[in-house]
């Protein structure tokens, strides 16, 4: 399953005339947290050879410590205060990167007292952030707590989460499967503007390339297809299909990938039913999901757009879990806050509900409807020279059976979604994630100069 690591610099800082056996020990005590969460997904790099303990507090250090940075190309910050810290250390090492940069310090115990100076944690991380506002650096804070507090480890997971966003959006190459359907104005982009703004490359890929491939595929007949057509229809019931035609559904996901492995390119959007039954007799729809399941995202409809979010979800969830695209399509017929996500076959197999059959219908679509669980539902989207991402949270819920791949989504007040989704610059395309990922795409918003936007916004209502 294709994966993103990201690589996390850290400084320790103190004020030089502070105790160095207290920021020491604070030090520690940290780290030891830090380093039992995600440890498969950060790589920590430390400035331990540089500084003396590990803390950064010297001005003679700061271009040591920048180079040692620069080598490891580090994605992201942490400048945690052992207590008051050095805001002409600190800060300048945050400036001279402009990355993501999180600040926090343990919260000090007591006040100072005539016998003794206590570490000012506090007071020394509003000195420092805001010589880095002056430089330029946008940061992120968690409340001044205990380092054991489940609000430090709450905000250094969201952190990490919003900085893996920035990363992939830096990297990130969309597979441009085919020109969009002529009835979609909607799916409409600027792919030089997402290039020029956010390093965003979109790479054509011809759909008759893609079934050309599939049909040598298919043809050869090679182990690797055997081993996976072997696999796919013991998980799927393929009876209504005839065996050519599964087949060549099988040729289509294999081919997809190795082409857009080809191109270095780890999501893409994909021009479905306009393009594909009439050159390999056959959609795609299941390419999407089971691509989905390798993490690699598609798109419907040759929605870059929609490609993004996928992208941004991914990222967004460490690569841990599994993005679904959908339709915003009806509102449930019985529970006014619940509307039905739906598209006409590219769920991933992975999210279908374990009660419910898995089977493609005969014209090849697959038919499931997903698990219950708490839902992220986003939408990267642009008008004009803005770009935005909306997020919300809510959860599957129970519904009447539909065709194709589908879930029931409920929220807390779904017309006040509709209202925030139709007045938006967003289309009835959404990206779907198992999960609570709405601060930390919150925060992502904030790096990246998106418009963050979300259900209970300030805007049009209406009538």
């Amino acid at each position: 399953m294709y994966k993103q690591t990201l690589t996390l610099g850290i400084v320790p800082t103190k004020r030089a005339m502070l105790s160095m056996d207290e920021a020491k020990r604070q030090k520690d005590r940290f780290m030891k947290v830090i380093n039992e969460i995600k440890p498969a997904v950060v790589n920590y790099v430390d400035i331990d050879d540089i500084c003396e303990n590990g803390i950064a507090f010297k001005p003679a250090d700061v271009d040591k410590v920048v180079a040692k940075f620069k080598a490891a190309d580090v994605d992201a910050l942490f400048v945690p205060f052992c207590d008051f810290g050095e805001e002409q250390v600190a800060a300048v090492i945050a400036g001279a990167f402009k990355l993501p940069t999180l600040v926090w310090g343990a919260r000090d115990a007591v006040p100072n007292t005539d016998a003794q100076r206590g570490r000012d944690t506090q007071c020394g991380m509003f000195a420092s952030t805001k010589v880095m506002r002056r430089l330029g650096v946008t940061f992120s804070y968690i409340t001044n707590c205990e380092t054991e507090d489940e609000k430090f480890k709450n905000g250094f997971v969201t952190f990490l989460r919003a900085a893996a966003v920035v990363k992939a959006m830096k990297t990130l190459r969309v597979a441009k499967i085919g020109a969009r359907p002529a009835s979609f104005m909607s799916v409409m982009t600027d792919e030089a503007a997402l290039m020029n703004r956010f390093g965003i490359i979109t790479v054509p890929i011809a759909p008759v390339a893609i079934a050309n491939l599939a049909k040598k595929i298919v043809a050869e007949n090679g182990e690797e297809f055997q081993t996976y057509f072997a696999d796919l229809t013991s998980r799927i019931d393929f009876s209504k299909m005839p065996e050519d035609n599964a087949k060549m559904v099988a040729g289509i996901k294999m081919a997809t990938k190795e082409l857009m492995l080809q191109n270095g390119c780890t999501v893409g959007a994909m021009e479905c039913w306009s393009a594909f039954h009439g050159i390999a007799g056959v959609p795609p729809c299941m390419t999407l999901g089971e691509m989905a399941d390798e993490g690699l995202p598609i798109s419907c409809e040759t929605d870059v757009n929609g490609a993004i979010t996928l992208a941004i979800m991914r990222a967004v969830g460490l690569y841990e879990e599994v993005q679904f695209f959908a339709d915003l399509t009806i509102r449930h017929p019985q529970n006014d806050n619940a509307e039905l996500l739906w598209h006409c076959g590219p769920f991933p197999y992975s999210l279908k509900d374990e009660g419910c059959p898995a089977c493609m219908s005969e014209r090849g679509q697959e038919h499931w409807y997903l698990k219950q669980g708490p839902i992220t539902v986003a939408r990267f989207d642009d008008l004009g020279e803005d770009y935005y991402l909306f997020a919300g949270e809510g959860k599957a819920t129970t519904g009447p059976e539909t065709t194709g791949t589908y879930v029931w989504f409920e929220t807390d007040d779904w017309a006040k979604w509709e209202d925030r989704l139709m007045y938006g610059p967003y289309i009835h395309h959404v990206g779907g994630m198992y999960g609570n990922y709405q601060a930390a795409l919150k925060e992502a918003a904030r790096y990246l100069g998106l418009i963050y936007d979300h259900p209970d916004a300030d805007g049009p209502r209406s009538l």
